[in-house]
């Protein structure tokens, strides 16, 4: 080569360098390139629901039933259930190519060893009682003991207050307190304070009450849930006279190590990175099939699909299936509080998989606009466009739909606690269906959406694969969509109740562990 063909080369060089060379393809050759990340959104999100199917991932839930069986019956966080489900997820996803991590983090592993009580006098009979996370724990065999009332105050509530309790009637007795107002960590601290040996809290609404106290700092004494209908005939009774029970709580409680898996494309803007997630664990009560190896199925043949189609994505897709959700969202907790300001700037948006096949299921979607009125506001700024992305895609496939509230109970919470617009579906836990909900979706008024929810009966009988097909399209769609445009983000929307039910609000999302009323 001589001097003047080096300084062409050179260039030449430069100029490749300067000016990013673009190949136009046969396919996209005259077609406006601004119109490309819509029109490739299009073709893989349609692709990914044809090919995404809920017979596939049911295989998964058959892998996570084999490991509960053979792991003493759960896949709870910090257990050999757990370990053995994040490792089958972690090699899934290194087999497919992606860029996969554990993420570690320390706990306060809770394992409930006996939850009983009941009336030894006037009249015998036994009540079904919950142990709080955290609770502190009776002897075995239980205690005995008188129980008291809490005084109900002028605004309905009871236990809010130290001078709720008087000392003298409380004293080694088993309190009996109702719902609201407070936490009940609050509750059962001023009932200890009392002197109170144990404490009762029955709910204001359907179903037993499953509470936590917080952390294992917060429990005083020995703490457990019960069905409104209990507590008021408890009440009841000792308005005629005086009621003895007998209470035994107990429950295991240590620090232990678990992870949360991380997966990303290795293509894609991390600028515009798209996250999508579901909770991996278990209660100890069962294996957790519907609640939630379903969402962790869901999500993970997603992203084999994606894997599968070779997508040179434009932005970068990162799913996660975090532990110890059942603790009190302490994986998602985690990851959020881990997330530098720029890292959290670069999430764009955060979509929510929890129990998405339950059997009397209902098919609901996270209220982003708060448009139904009910519960807790709106979420961050986008959620609104998250929720109609999701139920445009419903109404094309004829699905029906309502909304639920963003209560902050399942992995969404952190991230819409730090402002990323959130969204997701859900198909009910214990609340109760309603006769307009049952004409919409089918199934039983006045059953409650998953009767096994937190029970042994979560196991693969406890699916129901159309309400699992329904949800893995929406899965499928909005990863096809958001991995090439995230551009719905910023379109405007018309907000319109959805009328799911005789509240507008759909199912509620009272399944996991509440702190207060």
């Amino acid at each position: 080569m001589n001097a003047t063909q080096r300084r062409a080369a050179a260039i030449l060089a430069a100029a490749a360098l300067a000016t990013p060379l673009v190949l136009a393809s046969p396919a996209t050759a005259g077609q406006d390139p601004a119109a490309a990340p819509a029109r490739d959104a299009a073709k893989l999100a349609k692709k990914l629901v044809r090919e995404t199917t809920a017979q596939d991932a049911y295989k998964h839930l058959q892998k996570f039933q084999a490991i509960a069986d053979s792991a003493g019956g759960h896949r709870a966080a910090g257990s050999l259930g757990h370990d053995a489900s994040a490792a089958y997820v972690y090699t899934q996803l290194k087999k497919a190519g992606y860029d996969v991590s554990y993420q570690k983090f320390d706990f306060e592993y809770t394992e409930t060893q006996a939850e009983r009580a009941s009336v030894v006098s006037p009249a015998p009979r036994t009540i079904d009682v919950k142990a709080m996370s955290y609770t502190k724990s009776t002897p075995v065999g239980g205690i005995t003991a008188g129980l008291v009332a809490a005084p109900i105050d002028a605004d309905g509530t009871n236990g809010c207050e130290p001078s709720d309790f008087a000392s003298d009637t409380f004293t080694g007795k088993i309190a009996l307190i109702k719902r609201g107002g407070c936490t009940f960590a609050v509750k059962q601290q001023n009932a200890a304070a009392a002197g109170a040996s144990a404490a009762l809290i029955y709910n204001n609404t359907e179903g037993i009450l499953s509470g936590t106290l917080g952390d294992a700092a917060s429990g005083k004494i020995p703490t457990g849930g019960l069905t409104q209908d209990e507590g008021t005939r408890l009440a009841a009774d000792l308005a005629a006279g005086p009621v003895t029970l007998s209470v035994e709580i107990r429950q295991l409680q240590q620090i232990r190590t678990t992870n949360n898996v991380i997966a990303e494309t290795r293509a894609g803007n991390a600028a515009n990175t798209v996250m999508l997630g579901s909770h991996l664990d278990s209660v100890t009560a069962g294996p957790g099939i519907n609640d939630n190896g379903s969402g962790s199925a869901g999500l993970l043949q997603t992203a084999l699909e994606l894997a599968k189609s070779k997508e040179k994505v434009r932005n970068k897709v990162r799913f996660a299936w975090w532990s110890a959700e059942e603790n009190g969202l302490l994986g998602s907790q985690h990851y959020v509080d881990n997330l530098t300001a720029l890292d959290k700037s670069e999430i764009k948006l955060y979509l929510n998989f929890d129990m998405i096949a339950s059997p009397n299921y209902g098919l609901f979607v996270y209220d982003g606009d708060d448009s139904d009125g009910v519960g807790e506001g709106p979420g961050p700024a986008g959620s609104a466009q998250l929720e109609r992305d999701i139920t445009d895609y419903m109404d094309k496939k004829g699905l029906p739909h309502a909304g639920t509230d963003f209560t902050g109970r399942s992995d969404y919470g952190p991230f819409i606690e730090v402002g990323i617009p959130s969204g997701g579906t859900f198909t009910g836990a214990e609340g109760i269906k309603s006769p307009a909900e049952a004409a919409k979706f089918g199934g039983q008024a006045g059953v409650a959406y998953d009767v096994n929810y937190h029970a042994k009966g979560d196991d693969l009988k406890n699916i129901n694969m159309t309400a699992f097909a329904a949800n893995i399209g929406v899965i499928a769609n909005a990863v096809g969509t958001y991995a090439h445009d995230i551009s719905s983000l910023r379109k405007p929307v018309t907000s319109v109740p959805t009328t799911g039910g005789g509240t507008g609000g759909g199912g509620l999302h009272t399944g996991h562990d509440e702190v207060t009323g």
